[in-house]
């Protein structure tokens, strides 16, 4: 991270300093499946098929989702294109509908997303680490639990002193798991197509739930699986001729990954029967136990560093997200400050750190997954409502690219429809959820009260005051010049 300095003199001509489009469609359909391929594939197949309970629906499943996150990709697009700020869904949000909906996007994401999304990452981390410690016991949950907190805290230490230092592993974590996907994949065609094991195909729908409130809740695996579409607005500024080459990298790389998806699963069929995908916590690593012999210890190291890969990238990103919700006062002052020496945002990252600890306690990935599930859903309902309001508020507004008007409102309902059967199917969780966005408003409105008694400004200066100290820590001058590296 840095910033921009410029100079005038009479025998020096700066000129501006522009990003270049370089990118093509190639790379970047490359960059797009190396950030949505992550953890998911080698979790959520379990998650799915406890839900639907049939082989044949699970996959049914898997292609729904897949072309659900390509139509809710395609109207992200529109939304990068026409509102090229950062922030995402929360800077679309606060330009449809005002600040409070828009906090709420944020304190969804603060509180539902980001922690509870990194928070399972680094549980799957320790199952599939602890997994082959523990071949025919179950794994101690405060050893799954203490496992998890120590690599984030490891994370968020390298985020916190160089950015620069994580980004340089990126290329090994993106081929371990390319190499544990395409070793489940010929490992399993092999099993299907040269020794004929399909007993697993064999009455593919029986048995299968289609209650709608169980389609709901499956769809999150499904979520979670895809996850990383959303990142594609912040390609759009560096892609050749983007209005032509954006729609089309996504239709290309979420097809590529639609049908890597529905062959892995199929690769998992070959080699397991679905009771022994269900009796699994880390599917992966049983299927590694099944049909690699002494080779199956590679299976799991190469998950835990594509986990690996996935919580740091959530870290990297929605910190920075928290910081430009700070800078517009909609959360505590010290969260966008960065650091002196190091040029990091290391208090929202700290904070991350917090949240995710508490969130790790519960030990129940699938739990976590549902809750991450739920807060997306609830922003994609948010979103796409503003972007059919946006039709209306703003009909002049350039619009690079445009989609029909019927396919965010059909998203909207969509999405709307899985938060509603949701409260039905998993009251608990949902009114949970609902609580803490409640909390959060009650929250909102002691922070933006204007007129405080002096003694809680005070408190809240000396606060910010002792952050400041603690961490080193600073508010950018300018921060149109911050420069996330």
């Amino acid at each position: 991270m840095g910033s921009k300095k410029t100079e005038d003199s009479d025998d020096l001509k700066v000129e501006k300093v522009v990003i270049k489009r370089q990118i093509t469609l190639l790379h970047g359909v490359a960059i797009i499946v190396g950030i949505i391929i992550g953890s998911g594939i080698f979790v959520s197949p379990v998650g799915i098929l406890k839900e639907v309970k049939s082989v044949g629906l699970s996959l049914v499943m898997w292609v729904l989702c897949g072309i659900y996150n390509t139509l809710c990709a395609i109207c992200y697009a529109e939304l990068g294109t026409t509102i090229p700020e950062s922030g995402g869904e929360y800077i679309y949000i606060k330009r449809a509908f005002g600040d409070i909906p828009a906090f709420i996007c944020l304190w969804i994401n603060f509180l539902l997303i980001c922690p509870v999304g990194i928070a399972a990452s680094a549980l799957i981390f320790s199952l599939y680490i602890l997994k082959p410690v523990f071949p025919d016991c179950d794994i101690p949950e405060e050893g799954l639990a203490l496992l998890a907190a120590c690599i984030f805290c490891l994370l968020i230490a390298v985020n916190c002193h160089n950015v620069k230092w994580a980004a340089k592993v990126q290329v090994v974590i993106t081929a371990s798991k390319l190499i544990a996907l395409a070793i489940i994949i010929v490992i399993g065609l092999y099993y299907i197509i040269g020794k004929g094991e399909t007993e697993s195909f064999m009455n593919a729908f029986e048995g299968s739930d289609y209650g709608a409130g169980t389609i709901a809740i499956s769809f999150y695996s499904g979520f979670w699986a895809y996850s990383g579409w959303s990142y594609l607005n912040f390609l759009v500024g560096e892609l050749v001729d983007p209005n032509r080459n954006l729609p089309r990298a996504i239709m290309i790389s979420m097809t590529v990954v639609i049908v890597t998806y529905l062959i892995a699963n199929v690769a998992y069929l070959g080699v397991l029967s679905p009771a022994e995908m269900l009796l699994s916590p880390a599917v992966a690593v049983t299927f590694g136990d099944y049909s690699m012999g002494i080779m199956a210890w590679l299976m799991p190291v190469l998950i835990a560093i594509s986990v690996c890969g996935t919580m740091n990238g959530c870290a990297l990103s929605m910190s920075r997200l928290f910081f430009v919700g700070a800078q517009n006062k909609q959360f505590p002052t010290f969260m966008s400050m960065i650091d002196v020496k190091r040029m990091t945002p290391s208090p929202s990252l700290l904070v991350i750190l917090i949240l995710t600890m508490l969130y790790v306690s519960s030990k129940d990935i699938f739990f976590l997954i549902e809750m991450e599930g739920f807060g997306f859903a609830s922003v994609l309902t948010m979103v796409f409502a503003g972007q059919v309001y946006l039709r209306y508020k703003e009909p002049n507004i350039p619009r690079p690219i445009q989609v029909h008007i019927a396919l965010p409102i059909a998203l909207f309902l969509i999405s709307f429809g899985i938060v509603v059967l949701t409260f039905y199917q998993k009251p608990k969780e949902s009114f949970m959820a609902l609580g803490l966005v409640a909390a959060g408003l009650i929250l909102y409105f002691i922070g933006t009260w204007k007129n405080k008694p002096k003694e809680i400004s005070q408190k809240i200066h000396s606060f910010n005051i002792m952050i400041q100290k603690l961490l080193i820590v600073i508010p950018p001058e300018n921060t149109e010049d911050v420069d996330w590296e």
